[in-house]
């Protein structure tokens, strides 16, 4: 077989696909004045029917040292966790390092190349987007000090509140309850049901 007749099999494969269509998440992390926030919704939609509001997206590693938020399919970001809970074992108190680890495979294995989740990771001092094509992205500072990033359906909504909060006097956990609250009622495939873990 060539390697064009093998990327056509491919994509034909994936364009086939009779899984349904997930939609859902907003995960947004917040760091401001040493304090580190990800927050996620709880709404899991199946096309235009919600399926569960109280999904927990959110959850800490590493003995509560890292957070981690997770969207796209929740079996598949599940599998991912696992595996970046193992990296941390084998790296411990080095965030950066796990998270290339795991882009690396993630990107390589054949296995978990099929894949279908977004990270966004966060110690006490650097927050993380890992994806499936070997990016591990680390945000910029913002113009108002502090950074913030976000991943999912209304994750451009809340990055877009989140930078407008950033130089208000408020904190990192305030910041993403007003801005996840934004992004709710916004996008569709997300409530105000929250699941907020801090640093």
């Amino acid at each position: 077989m060539t390697l064009q007749a093998g990327l056509a099999t491919c994509e034909a494969m994936q364009s086939s696909n009779s899984f349904p269509d997930w939609h859902g998440t907003t995960i947004l992390a917040v760091r401001k004045n040493g304090q580190t926030v990800i927050a996620g919704d709880g709404q899991v939609s199946m096309g235009p029917t919600v399926v569960k509001g109280n999904a927990r997206k959110v959850r800490p590693l590493a003995g509560g040292a890292v957070i981690a938020g997770f969207a796209g399919a929740t079996a598949d970001a599940f599998t991912l966790i696992e595996r970046l809970e193992a990296k941390l074992e084998q790296y411990p108190n080095q965030l950066a390092r796990a998270c290339v680890d795991l882009a690396k495979d993630w990107r390589t294995d054949r296995y978990l190349r099929r894949l279908e989740a977004m990270l966004l990771v966060a110690d006490k001092d650097a927050i993380y987007t890992v994806t499936g094509v070997g990016d591990v992205l680390e945000p910029g500072e913002s113009a108002g000090g502090g950074a913030v990033a976000a991943i999912g359906s209304g994750g451009n909504y809340a990055l877009a509140a989140a930078k407008a909060l950033i130089d208000q006097d408020l904190t990192a956990e305030e910041i993403a309850r007003k801005a996840m609250a934004i992004a709710a009622e916004i996008c569709v495939y997300t409530n105000g049901n929250l699941t907020v873990e801090s640093l």
